[in-house]
């Protein structure tokens, strides 16, 4: 059994950010800017000494919010496959923007490349006593995407195989 806790670190926040989805038959492959936000789910099998999943303060969330700041606040995200990373990556180096190479530019890739950094957080954090479930990112109220953890779903698998299991035993 485990227990859940959510953070939503929500577009109101400012972490805003310009980028591009340079593969989009759309406008969307222009720069655009959003303030991105973010909603965490994580989960422990046990609580801590204060009856937490995870600590929000600087215990627990504090450096994850400052990673958050450090890549996306204001910041120009250019997606490692972009054709054009070099010339937006020469921005920075005019001094025109601070650059910011991710895996990709889209909501779902956002998500996965913050819960890959964040999972290596919050288990440092807790001493592998926590773990990050999922990550929400959002572009604004109407559009996100989602990466869930293959661990934590693996998990859930198992769990309703066993329980299948016992029930037909």
């Amino acid at each position: 059994m485990a227990f859940y806790s959510t953070k939503d670190y929500g577009n109101e926040r400012g972490l805003s950010c310009a980028m591009r989805q340079w593969s989009a038959d759309s406008h969307c492959n222009l720069l655009h800017g959003y303030s991105l936000g973010f909603k965490f789910v994580f989960a422990a099998e046990q609580l801590d000494h204060r009856g937490w999943v995870i600590d929000f303060g600087k215990g627990g969330f504090g450096p994850v919010r400052e990673w958050l700041h450090a890549t996306f606040d204001h910041k120009l995200l250019v997606a490692d496959d972009d054709p054009q990373r070099d010339e937006l990556v020469r921005l920075g180096e005019l001094g025109l923007a601070e650059v910011r190479v991710v895996p990709g530019a889209s909501c779902e890739q956002l998500a996965a490349y913050v819960f890959e950094n964040v999972q290596a957080m919050i288990h440092a954090a807790t001493k592998g006593r926590c773990w990050v479930v999922s990550v929400e990112c959002s572009e604004h109220g109407a559009n996100s995407g989602i990466y869930e953890n293959p661990a934590h779903v693996l998990k859930s698998v198992t769990a309703e195989a066993l329980q299948a299991a016992i029930k037909g035993a």
